[in-house]
């Protein structure tokens, strides 16, 4: 198919990250997708004009109000992925709130990374209305509408890390104005775009407290600069706090380099989707710190897959407890493997496959992690959970007939039958 993508494309934030893994598999499998930025469309007319220009038979947005109120009455069949302020920020806007039903109501289906999001979507839109049976055409257009069970799915997005090995840590930390010696330096890390939601000024103030303690401790922040005005305050409350450092943002490669260095992630949003910095933490086995919200709680499992904070005072209290030598270090090597009795885990599986295996999936040893052929049992129509939540927590991916892991976004998003 012929696919029109639709997502705000800002350069080096979670969205345009996202939105690039969606297109390179829809062209994997064999689809035609033209990823284009929502803000460069002022209308549903000019997206229509587009359409056809490019002869697309289908669509795809990435977030309900930004991308998906542009793809509404153009006669070609079009799903949503909801992102993370459509159902966060934006269902509290009266006029926005309005648009985003229509727009589930017209999409062919709906996805959700988390269960909570598509609790929280079925609660906003699709509650049951009664039809209006004194008029055939209403009767017959409201029992044409797929029920809410069938029309949004969940499934988590998968991530991929490719850290630079030409990237020079103690570089960055010159840089970062970071005089110290990288041995016996602990930095923890907070990614996100300079805007409010995201709330990066959220520890600051804790943390200096701890740094004026522990010198040897610094918190990071790294991301685009997206709300100018915000961005002046962060700039002005970052340069006069002791042990906070802001850097704009980097390359992907060299900031999953810095992920890699790192003595901890933080996540200090006030709503979020689901965080692709969470999820690229764990595949590097780094251990995650993040604001306790329903989109973080949906991927860390406190003290199994990382620690939730519900303040600044216990995020220093559960920091500390990763910084030697005041305690032992929890042991995420162990622990932040996917573990086949927990239940967000085998859903997704039945989702991708149909039905689970009658066999429990078995971790992939260290000799096929490291890029070499998998023991026999684990080839051909065998599924089998990644290496520390490599897709997060939901994180199983297929062997194709090479027997190879296939690491990519879900397969679920190029099922022509959603559109047709």
């Amino acid at each position: 198919m012929r696919l029109l993508f639709l997502a705000v494309l800002r350069r080096h934030t979670g969205n345009a990250v996202t939105a690039q893994r969606v297109r390179d598999h829809l062209e994997a499998a064999g689809h035609v997708c033209i990823l284009k930025d929502a803000f460069d469309f002022e209308s549903p007319s000019e997206i229509s004009n587009f359409i056809k220009a490019e002869n697309l038979e289908g669509a795809v947005a990435l977030h309900l109000y930004r991308g998906g109120r542009l793809l509404q009455g153009n006669g070609i069949p079009f799903g949503i992925i909801f992102g993370g302020t459509d159902l966060n920020e934006d269902v509290n806007q009266g006029d926005k709130n309005k648009v985003m039903g229509k727009v589930l109501e017209e999409a062919r289906f709906a996805v959700a990374f988390t269960e909570s999001m598509k609790e929280t979507a079925q609660r906003q839109w699709l509650k049951y209305r009664k039809p209006d049976r004194s008029h055939w055409l209403s009767y017959a257009r409201f029992m044409a509408q797929p029920h809410a069970k069938d029309k949004i799915y969940v499934q988590s997005q998968g991530i991929a890390t490719v850290p630079n090995t030409a990237f020079n840590w103690n570089t960055f930390l010159q840089c970062s104005e970071i005089n110290q010696s990288a041995d016996n330096l602990h930095v923890f890390l907070l990614i996100c775009g300079l805007r409010q939601v995201k709330d990066p000024l959220y520890l600051v103030d804790a943390f200096s407290e701890w740094h004026q303690e522990e010198p040897n401790i610094y918190m990071v922040i790294v991301g685009p600069e997206v709300d100018p005005v915000f961005t002046r305050e962060v700039k002005a409350k970052v340069k006069r706090t002791p042990g906070v450092r802001l850097i704009r943002e980097m390359a992907q490669e060299d900031l999953h380099a810095v992920m890699k260095n790192c003595f901890a992630l933080v996540n200090s949003s006030v709503s979020e989707g689901m965080s692709a910095a969470i999820l690229e933490a764990m595949d590097l086995e780094v251990p995650v710190l993040a604001r306790n919200i329903p989109g973080n709680s949906a991927v860390v499992k406190h003290e199994v897959t990382g620690l939730l904070f519900s303040d600044p005072q216990e995020f220093v209290q559960l920091a500390k407890r990763l910084a030697p030598p005041t305690s032992s270090r929890i042991g995420f090597e162990n622990q932040l493997a996917l573990r086949p009795h927990q239940p967000m885990a085998w859903k997704t599986l039945e989702l991708t496959l149909g039905s689970a295996s009658g066999t429990q999936p078995q971790r992939p040893s260290s000799e096929w992690r490291s890029g070499h052929q998998p023991p026999a049992h684990l080839r051909t129509g065998t599924w089998v959970p990644v290496t520390l939540s490599n897709m997060g927590y939901a994180g199983f991916r297929p062997l194709n007939q090479q027997g190879r892991g296939k690491r990519c976004f879900p397969s679920w998003c190029v099922e022509d039958r959603w559109l047709q």
